[in-house]
């Protein structure tokens, strides 16, 4: 039986799909498309590649590489998905994919090493490598595609073998790079890779289209975890020796069950940031690294810009795809999401338009990957639309901040059962308190006490203090937050079940 490891890369911030997508709440946690609308691409990852467990293959636990500021993001998304085993790698700052492998690897060697001890596992498992921010319709197609590419690398002996998910082209596609392959398949349907070609113009991709031989570049991979890491010391020594130091100095911990791997902040920051195709993939082609290619025609999208949103959705009549309260009349071939109120189109054609509490963008259907202007004028403005909704997650529960003003800001506040805020203090604001729906245990000073729905208090400025929900069901309060300033660094932690203090 072929030991196997799947790694999920779940970092990136997903700019092109603002404003559902922010640096907080990036599109891999977003429920967007696929057969299950209540999963996130992040979910139907995980879902899919552990599909590919089979007689011949043992599946381990899923390595997930994320960022740090994620973790409780991913860690409640994994909570909902059954016989799901994981193992969550933290990034202290994102660096790329290639150092999110390179993490990856070491993980799967350490854990397979142990394993191995004891007889009950191949100490050089297979890395099967995905994104967490794609979709695909077939998965039957997929899954299979995954095996084959499994059973060519076991077939290896010399352990040199790097197999790559390249997707059938629909059209002459300008926003992906493109693998040229061989003509004639292998004993495992697989071609050999000639080269790697960078995102071509129009023309250029009409002709690869034309070709058959070219088809484009997943970013799916499937390798040994000893063959990444021989070839990132080949091709990338600095990357190699940087994230080896990073890992030999790593903490683990536990919370709520999950295991963190941390690798050392300040090693990991000197990291090189590169993909995994600059720093090794495009590298391969008449190296010792033997790479093949096994196509994929699964309708795969990578979900890469709202245009790309709009054609793996369910179309009506008209061409046109809506979530949330929509109206339309008069109007074709649009993508309409609603989050939080009635958006109405009227005699429109070719529109995106997408709607938050705090935020309302509209665009030509062609030239929706130019999002990323206005997410780099946000971040110059320095203008929190950027990163944050205005209904923010934590680990604890979340908080939607209703209405601000001056010297004032009130937020609706919602904490899971059995959660608590950190114990902490404000410099510059007082904080009342208004108990709307469960139990309330407060920390206040020196003082706890129990609010029911109704009741409420009032924290000073300066006073320590801490929400809990004793109780079995959500807990939720109004706060009214008063005071020179009202930013969310205006907080000083002593206690926290998060590690955040």
């Amino acid at each position: 039986m072929t030991s196997v490891t799947p790694v999920i890369l779940c970092g990136g911030s997903g700019t092109r799909l603002w404003p559902l997508s922010r640096s907080g709440f990036p599109k891999q946690f977003l429920v967007l498309s696929g057969d299950d609308s209540s999963q996130s691409l992040f979910q139907q990852a995980i879902i899919r590649v552990n599909a590919i467990a089979s007689p011949q293959i043992d599946l381990g636990a899923t390595l997930i590489v994320t960022n740090e500021d994620h973790r409780f993001l991913a860690l409640d998304q994994l909570r909902e998905l059954k016989n799901i085993k994981a193992t969550l790698l933290l990034e202290p700052a994102g660096r790329n994919t290639a150092p999110a492998l390179t993490l990856a690897a070491f993980q799967a060697k350490d854990v397979a090493n142990g394993a191995e001890e004891n007889g009950d596992q191949d100490p050089d498992p297979i890395l099967v490598i995905t994104p967490a921010d794609q979709t695909v319709k077939n998965t039957t197609a997929f899954i299979k595609a995954l095996q084959d590419c499994v059973a060519l690398v076991a077939a290896d002996q010399a352990k040199q073998t790097i197999a790559i998910l390249g997707i059938t082209p629909t059209a002459p596609e300008t926003g992906y790079g493109y693998i040229q392959r061989s003509g004639s398949k292998g004993a495992y349907s697989e071609y050999t890779v000639e080269q790697f070609v960078e995102k071509p113009d129009a023309p250029t991709a009409q002709t690869y289209l034309d070709n058959g031989h070219y088809l484009w570049n997943s970013g799916m991979f499937v390798l040994r975890a000893s063959t990444w890491l021989a070839a990132l010391k080949m091709f990338r020594p600095d990357i190699f020796g940087a994230t080896e130091t990073a890992w030999v100095a790593k903490t683990t911990d536990q919370s709520d069950r999950a295991t963190f791997v941390r690798p050392d902040k300040a090693i990991f920051n000197t990291v090189p940031s590169e993909s995994i195709d600059y720093a090794v993939i495009e590298k391969c082609p008449d190296s010792i690294f033997s790479i093949k290619m096994i196509e994929l025609d699964a309708g795969w999208n990578d979900l890469g810009a709202w245009d790309a949103v709009w054609q793996v959705g369910k179309q009506d009549e008209n061409g046109n795809v809506t979530s949330g309260d929509a109206l339309l009349t008069n109007t074709k071939n649009s993508l309409i999401h609603a989050s939080s109120r009635l958006v109405s189109a009227v005699g429109v054609e070719n529109l995106i338009i997408i709607e938050t509490a705090d935020a309302v963008m509209v665009a030509d259907r062609k030239n929706s990957q130019d999002v990323k202007h206005i997410v780099n004028q946000l971040e110059a403005q320095k203008r929190e639309e950027k990163n944050l909704h205005r209904k923010v997650a934590r680990p604890w529960g979340w908080y939607d901040s209703v209405d601000e003003g001056e010297r004032f800001k009130v937020k609706r506040i919602q904490v899971k059962p059995g959660a608590s805020l950190s114990l902490q203090m404000h410099h510059h604001r007082a904080e009342h308190w208004i108990v709307v729906k469960g139990i309330a245990e407060i920390t206040n000073g020196d003082r706890i006490i129990a609010l029911t729905e109704n009741q409420s208090t009032y924290i000073p400025q300066g006073q320590t203090h801490r929400l809990a929900n004793p109780g079995q069901t959500p807990l939720e309060i109004i706060e009214v937050q008063s005071g020179s300033y009202l930013g969310e660094d205006d907080i000083v932690r002593f206690e926290d079940t998060y590690g955040r203090s």
